[in-house]
């Protein structure tokens, strides 16, 4: 699950596996296509974030 904005309705949208029509490989990495909830066929790179240490802050 990943989020991706649509470049025909503009709207920032959570993408499902379920979504996703194909994964090609491309010399920047993997790229997924998929149809947005609006009906529009999307491409994506696929990357994973590197995980972000949480910030904590204590209280005294």
């Amino acid at each position: 699950m990943f989020t991706h904005v649509c470049t025909a309705c503009a709207k920032r949208q959570l993408i499902f596996p379920s979504q996703v029509t194909a994964v090609a490989e491309s010399e920047r990495g993997p790229v997924a296509t998929f149809t947005c909830w609006c009906g529009a066929e999307q491409s994506a790179l696929y990357t994973l974030a590197p995980a972000k240490p949480a910030k904590v802050v204590l209280a005294a």
